[in-house]
């Protein structure tokens, strides 16, 4: 199975490699400080604090890799321009979804900051446009069952 691409600014890979380089010295520093003096208190069954600490490390070495698989096969830089205006991921995308106009970046969360809502390619929204042309008007099946009309009106990289 092949690992999906990342397009990513210069300026998010940056950001990634410094939280990534956080959490591999200081954060797991501080966990492993925590879990001692969790340790220290006593009994391991009834210690809250300790529970508390496993689980932060548990969660801080599940981002751990998800940073090194995302910034391993990123691509950095500017994604190739769509000469034939093709919906692909890493672009930004504006559509008419039952009747709203919407904009949306189909990708991953960290190509960009909170400024538009993310959809996955392997969503619902993200795999009916993924590959759609300006001006063409796709559908997906909602959660609910219903089918859901997308109008793409306009998809740029970010």
């Amino acid at each position: 199975m092949s690992t999906p691409q990342t397009w990513l600014t210069q300026e998010a890979a940056d950001r990634l490699r410094s939280e990534l380089e956080t959490l591999e010295t200081s954060g797991r520093r501080d966990v492993t400080a925590k879990i001692e003096a969790a340790r220290a208190e006593g009994d391991l069954k009834e210690n809250g604090g300790y529970h508390a600490a496993r689980d932060e490390q548990g969660k801080m070495e599940a981002r751990i890799r998800q940073l090194k698989q995302i910034l391993e096969n990123a691509h950095i830089g500017t994604p190739p321009a769509s000469a034939d205006g093709v919906v692909g991921a890493g672009m930004v995308v504006t559509a008419k979804i039952a009747g709203d106009e919407m904009k949306f970046l189909l990708g991953s969360r960290e190509i960009t900051s909170d400024e538009f809502d993310v959809y996955s390619e392997k969503s619902p929204l993200g795999s009916a446009v993924m590959g759609a042309k300006i001006g063409d008007t796709v559908s997906y099946t909602a959660p609910n069952g219903k089918a859901i009309s997308v109008e793409i009106i306009e998809a740029r990289f970010i």
